[in-house]
């Protein structure tokens, strides 16, 4: 982990704590009770506030998709070919595209129980970027988080 806000919820580690496999069940049964995602758009965002007592600190978690199938990245992304890289504001890299378990843990606790946008994380974002209109600060982060992407492959050669 790149940072030690992350914490674990148990002392032990089980085989299932490897696996992706509660998120495959959230995503079928997600799709069992609202149907296909076919006609969900591109460059969606939701906004949660930050909790840093479960490690989720002022950031980005970007879900990118590799339109070179044939690239894996070290062949080390699990959710080929999707990366997440988590961000905070100033630019550092909390969890790269390798950890993608710690990661989809964290967004999955953040948004536990939670049905309806929550107002006071959305309006100031609103406010900032005009609505959307104006995300030069986000895709700053995002060019951060891809060359995040090259550096962990370089690093690892």
């Amino acid at each position: 982990m790149k940072s030690s806000s992350w914490k674990t919820s148990r002392a032990g580690i089980s085989i299932t704590d490897l696996g992706l496999n509660d998120f495959r069940m959230d995503l079928l049964n997600y799709v069992k009770a609202n149907g296909e995602m076919d006609n969900v758009p591109f460059g969606m965002h939701a906004i949660v506030p930050a909790q840093p007592e479960i490690g989720l600190l002022p950031g980005v978690i970007f879900a990118l998709k590799n339109i070179h199938d044939s690239v894996n990245v070290n062949q080390q992304n699990r959710l080929h070919p999707y990366y997440l890289v988590y961000i905070s504001n100033d630019g550092e890299v909390i969890a790269d595209h390798t950890e993608v378990k710690p990661l989809l843990d964290l967004a999955r606790a953040a948004c536990r129980g939670r049905a309806e946008p929550i107002a006071a994380a959305y309006q100031p974002f609103n406010e900032v970027t005009d609505d959307g209109r104006n995300m030069g600060f986000y895709s700053d982060l995002l060019d951060q988080a891809i060359r995040s992407i090259i550096k962990v492959q370089d690093e690892k050669t």
